[in-house]
């Protein structure tokens, strides 16, 4: 899937990297480099992105690690790519497809009963009936308070656009009280505080709270983790709500999409070009950078889709930094809880609580499907595991199966299934991830536990890929195994993102630039940091070059 010109550096293109004086150099090809990239070369800049593996994407990539099997290696789903950067890049054209899923999300039980909800209103409460008529009908509530007032629009468009607290409070001061009232609520209390003044069936506060401890080592009891609740149910598919979708040919197309675009505008894209080292001036500006291979890539602008953790600590010399910014970087949580494990099957999943062995994908196979999940009790348990130092005894599970709409990444009859899995210590206190037999015995612990609810899963196994938290960051350079480049609690979102006073996109050092999850608004495949980056770095550019 991957162009042939992406794939490896030729002598000709580490010459030319060599010879050439860059206005912009972006470190690491993931999806926010690849908008940097496209966006800055948009504007007028000779730019060239440069990734460690052989592959573009970064945790947005597409991998085929079983032969006809081709895996959503990290990321699995898409809702928080700016309906903007969609728009003015023109993904669609460039192969972007998404693929609406028929029903959203899909619980069951061990009881035989299961929760699917959908699109239809009307549907979802009868779904919800289920368990709970008082539930049902306080469900629109929230669902209107979240997604349909002018204030989540406005946060919205302020998450994707970096400005100052001092004009956020302006606008803060001209809503409505209540709807100023529940957001504080939401942002500020434990997810279960909320959830329980809410609603009253544990299966449906179960499948809210799961957005709220996705990618993190937070408990749905830690106060403040409402917000990551809130990063999860912002986004949209072609201007549906809250509507998580598959991709075509699985995440790693919304990369390709994106370098195609950055292509067509003039950028370089170059593979297996690791960066070791930035060069920085004696007056303390950017020069360029140190390839692993000691090639020497000069530019005077430099932005980094590495995480803070990595670009501070691993690619500047300490003296060339304020001591309280190193303190801050060095102090930043990387916490994760995640093992990501992408499973190529014989057969669709058959759940004992939908009646009928069907050996066809229904509605219940394209939604986002929560094993172990239909308690909060269960989502407590295994986050007090981790916090003990051990892997979930019953791991909370989110299971998606892309190819009951995705026909392009698997042989015929035969699926791919993603687990994201919480919660996994990154250095367990009974054993090592970098031990087979340990391994091994988590996922066959995630499969025997599927096979409770979809008897026969371990069986349909022909082969899996398993990331832990320090596989995510060996191979994808994601710190600490984090997904959203550094923990999203309150202390670091917004103007604390990397560090207090330094959300803007800009460093102390002249001329970086961070683009990447680590700086605001944060995680998830959004594209908003590469896009607000460019736009900080275009306008430096041109402010300097008008001198």
């Amino acid at each position: 899937m991957w162009r042939s010109g992406l794939n490896s550096r030729s002598t000709t293109t580490a010459q030319a990297l060599k010879e050439k004086k860059w206005d912009a150099l972006v470190i690491g090809g993931g999806h926010n480099g690849l908008t940097a990239a496209a966006y800055l070369a948009r504007g007028g800049l000779s730019v060239a992105v440069l990734e460690r593996r052989h592959v573009i994407g970064g945790a947005a990539v597409t991998e085929e690690i079983i032969p006809g099997f081709k895996f959503s290696r990290c990321s699995y789903l898409q809702s928080l790519l700016r309906p903007s950067v969609i728009r003015e890049l023109e993904l669609k054209r460039h192969g972007l497809k998404l693929l609406k899923p028929t029903a959203t999300t899909f619980t069951p039980c061990l009881d035989g009963r299961y929760l699917l909800l959908g699109h239809d209103d009307e549907r979802n409460y009868l779904e919800i009936s289920k368990f709970s008529k008082y539930d049902a009908d306080a469900f629109q509530a929230p669902e209107t308070l979240h997604w349909d007032s002018s204030f989540t629009y406005w946060m919205r468009d302020k998450l994707e656009k970096s400005v100052f607290w001092a004009r956020c409070l302006r606008h803060i001061m001209v809503l409505g009280q209540k709807d100023m009232v529940n957001f504080m609520d939401l942002l500020l209390s434990p997810t279960s505080k909320v959830l329980n003044k809410w609603f009253e069936s544990d299966i449906l506060k179960a499948v809210l709270a799961g957005d709220a401890i996705v990618g993190s080592m937070a408990s749905i009891h830690t106060p403040g983790s409402g917000y990551v609740l809130l990063h999860h149910v912002m986004g949209e598919t072609d201007g549906d709500r809250n509507v998580w979708s598959h991709v075509e040919g699985g995440m790693g197309s919304v990369s390709t999409a994106i370098s195609n675009a950055a292509i067509e505008a003039g950028a370089s894209i170059m593979t297996n070009a690791e960066v070791s080292q930035l060069m920085i001036g004696n007056s303390g500006t950017i020069e360029g950078v140190l390839l692993a291979d000691g090639t020497r890539v000069c530019s005077s602008i430099v932005l980094s889709n590495a995480t803070p953790h990595r670009t501070f600590l691993g690619l500047i010399p300490r003296d060339a930094l304020p001591e309280d910014f190193l303190r801050a970087i060095e102090k930043s949580d990387y916490n994760s809880g995640t093992t990501k494990i992408n499973v190529a099957v014989d057969k669709v999943p058959w759940f004992h609580c939908c009646g009928s062995n069907n050996t066809e994908a229904g509605p219940q196979h394209t939604a986002t499907i929560h094993i172990c999940s239909e308690s909060m009790d269960n989502i407590g348990s295994a986050c007090q595991d981790a916090r003990n130092g051990l892997p979930s005894k019953r791991p909370v599970m989110e299971m998606t199966i892309p190819s009951s709409l995705d026909k392009t990444i698997s042989p015929p009859g035969k699926h791919v299934v993603s687990l994201f899995t919480q919660y996994t210590p990154y250095k367990p206190s009974d054993g090592s991830w970098e031990n087979p037999t340990y391994r091994e015995a988590y996922a066959k612990r995630c499969f025997s536990l599927i096979d409770e609810y979809a008897p026969g899963f371990s069986s349909s196994i022909i082969g899996y890929d398993m990331l832990t938290p320090p596989d995510l960051e060996r191979e994808f350079g994601l710190t600490g195994g984090n997904i959203f480049h550094g923990a999203t609690g309150l202390d670091s979102l917004f103007f604390m993102r990397p560090a207090k006073g330094w959300s803007g996109y800009r460093t102390p050092v002249r001329g970086l630039y961070l683009c990447g999850s680590g700086t605001h608004p944060g995680g998830g495949v959004m594209a908003a940091p590469g896009r607000n980056a460019a736009r900080i770095t275009l306008r430096d550019f041109k402010k300097h070059h008008s001198w």
